[in-house]
């Protein structure tokens, strides 16, 4: 069974951030990271070299593999800036019908830039999202 490639690591993500090269990603990437710092109550930490990610929570599949992730994060990707959301989306249909401008894979959430998106909407999105995680943990 392979091992997971993206673990929890050392890594600053301060550090991380300011590697940045967009200006308004990694300004978006600062204002995520303090909402998710207030949400959480954590500080961020690098998961692989791109993620940063909020508390952990073990996962064990049907299948025998497991392991352990992030309850939250975000990367600035070049494309996107990413935001994880767990739980996935489908609990959150109305909340999303508030949120703006986005696109979203399974747990996925791609805001272009945080100007289109409602900021309170997405810290309430999160903040369910970390209350519904840690109830699983």
């Amino acid at each position: 069974m392979s091992e997971l490639k993206t673990k929890k690591n050392d890594k600053d993500p301060m550090e991380f951030i300011a590697s940045v090269e967009n200006e308004k990603r990694k300004a978006d990437s600062l204002v995520v990271m303090d909402l998710m710092e207030k949400i959480t109550g954590e500080k961020g930490t690098m998961w692989g070299p791109s993620i940063v990610g909020y508390g952990s929570y073990h996962y064990k599949y049907a299948s025998g593999r497991e392991g352990d992730w992030m309850i939250t994060g975000f990367s600035p990707r070049k494309q996107s800036l990413t935001l994880y959301i767990m739980p996935g989306f489908d609990r959150y249909e109305e909340l999303m019908g508030k949120l703006g401008k986005y696109k979203t894979g399974k747990s996925c959430l791609y805001i272009n830039k945080l100007e289109d998106v409602d900021i309170d909407v997405l810290e309430q999105l999160v903040s369910l999202s970390v209350k519904h995680m840690k109830k699983l943990t």
